[in-house]
């Protein structure tokens, strides 16, 4: 179980004996009870009876922290010019003090701190958001039928969804609430529209500010610049920051509609991205054919 550090990456080992002591040999030793690379940590300061001790990482394996002052003690006592005693103690102001557990407090806290973050990552991963864009529906010219259909597709699968504002055909602003809706802990994130080849089509640029590996395969390829296609196709796409799925559909809700069937089927599969990008492609490469008969400069795998 990995966690943060939250800053507090100073620990300090107290009331230890040193004489003419090698540092780099403290840092060594320490390095190796934590289970961190040599270059990931460094003595910032020492007297004749402390060390502080530098972690130059912002997360550790908490299995590699908890209950491990004993264990760090043994070590140090080894080390020439090292002396420590009954008195010596080991501090830090952040989750770098749970060193000083005891081994078997520390096993029970290991236990029930990963049955809380497995319980928090499902509740998260059944959470989600949607968000539609463009400038005819936030001025209400036409009416946002994919979010209100979304959502009770998604409740029927057991998500507690949200309905955030219709966003402006905007990048920054529509990566910075993508960021902001990861940061409130949905793990489903889903946007409408915006996918296509005009300029004012910036929902896949905003993805990939986001999410620079996003999956963007393309729908249909125009020549660029060929009536108003600035861009040189059609794309949806789907993403990943941390533990949140970042899913751009198109805006049509016919297309909408079938693309959330091939979309609730690849989470209950646990896709990928990329998986699910393919699948949810094809699924409207296929209805493109179907309709129009074929259309050869269709790539639905194209990233």
């Amino acid at each position: 179980m990995e966690v943060n550090l939250l800053g507090k990456t100073e620990l300090w080992i107290k009331n230890i004996t040193l004489n003419n002591v090698d540092l780099s040999e403290i840092a060594r030793v320490v390095s190796e009870t934590l289970k961190l690379g040599k270059e990931e940590v460094l003595v910032t300061d020492a007297g004749e009876d402390y060390i502080v001790i530098d972690i130059l990482r912002n997360t550790l394996e908490a299995e590699n922290i908890y209950g491990k002052k004993k264990e760090l003690l043994n070590k140090l006592k080894n080390i020439l010019g090292v002396k420590v005693s009954e008195e010596t103690t080991i501090h830090s102001e952040g989750v770098l003090g749970f060193i000083e557990l005891d081994n078997e407090v520390a096993r029970e806290v290991i236990i029930k701190t990963n049955e809380i973050l497995v319980n928090l990552l499902q509740k998260i991963s059944r959470r989600c958001i949607i968000f539609s864009t463009g400038e005819e529906v936030r001025k209400g010219i036409v009416k946002d039928t994919n979010s209100p259909y979304i959502k009770e597709r998604l409740k029927k699968e057991g998500f507690n969804v949200d309905i955030g504002p219709v966003l402006p055909d905007d990048t920054d602003l529509i990566a910075s609430t993508l960021m902001n809706a990861v940061d409130d802990g949905y793990g489903l994130i889903i946007t409408t529209g915006g996918v296509g080849a005009e300029s004012k089509d910036r929902t896949i640029e905003a993805l990939k500010k986001v999410d620079p590996e996003a999956a963007t395969p393309y729908i249909m390829k125009f020549h660029r610049g060929t009536g108003r296609h600035e861009k040189d196709g059609v794309k949806i796409g789907v993403g990943n920051v941390g533990r949140s799925l970042i899913v751009s559909l198109p805006g049509p809700n016919d297309e909408v509609m079938l693309c959330m069937e091939t979309l609730v089927e690849g989470l209950k599969k646990g896709m990928n991205k990329y998986e699910l990008a393919g699948r949810v492609a094809k699924t409207l490469k296929n209805k493109y054919v179907s309709e129009h008969g074929g259309i050869s400069d269709v790539r639905w795998n194209d990233y």
